[in-house]
């Protein structure tokens, strides 16, 4: 379930063997589509993406916000003509609510997929059928995750330095999410201290595995 006012983790990934993003210009792609479906209804916080999953942390806007920018979200006829969200119960709103919300979700992965069908010739479903979404209720908690999204990459392989994968929301981070970066790290040098302590770990972990693997 998706609510408004609360911060969640939504994590997909690629169905099968297949990658989401072959080639760089799918990434830039990928984004463009998501602004278009995704920043009416919620505040981005931290995002990566990776060849075949990605990792986001938004803050879906208020209520108030919602009917702004989406006439359906205070419009509700299948409840009845005139029917609003203030005339439903708790229970109906929250999932009428949800229902709109995920939609826009689906609505990305279902337009960003029949695009990359067409160019790259394939049929069938890209994503996994259903997203993934953990809602986030305290700061420690998001402190952590968005060092895991911004270090996934890292953790994964596909790059050796946090600097060096661009297609995450880390360059960008400390511009974009000031106040919410100071309230959980304290100034921009804790920021970048803090992920590159985290780094060093992933970097030992990785290497560990790779040992025991070979």
């Amino acid at each position: 379930m998706l609510l408004p006012s609360t911060y969640y983790h939504i994590y997909n990934h690629a169905n099968g063997d297949d990658n989401l993003f072959r080639e760089e210009r799918n990434y830039p792609f990928f984004l463009e589509k998501y602004r278009y479906y995704i920043d009416p209804i919620a505040d981005t916080i931290a995002w990566c993406l990776m060849p075949n999953h990605f990792h986001l942390l938004v803050r879906i806007k208020d209520v108030e916000d919602l009917v702004k920018t989406f006439p359906k979200f205070g419009t509700l006829e299948k409840f009845g003509e005139g029917a609003t969200l203030e005339n439903l119960s708790g229970s109906e709103k929250e999932k009428q609510l949800s229902f709109l919300l995920s939609k826009q979700f689906s609505n990305l992965f279902s337009s960003y997929t029949q695009a990359f069908n067409k160019v790259y010739q394939r049929k069938g479903s890209l994503f996994l059928k259903n997203f993934k979404r953990k809602a986030i209720h305290n700061d420690a908690y998001l402190q952590r995750l968005i060092l895991y999204i911004h270090l996934n990459p890292v953790k994964h392989g596909f790059t050796t330095e946090i600097t060096g994968w661009l297609h995450s929301s880390y360059s960008e981070f400390w511009e974009k999410q000031t106040a919410l970066a100071s309230q959980l790290f304290g100034d921009k040098d804790q920021v970048e201290k803090i992920h590159f302590e985290k780094q060093s770990y992933f970097k030992e972990y990785t290497a560990i595995e790779n040992h025991l693997l070979t």
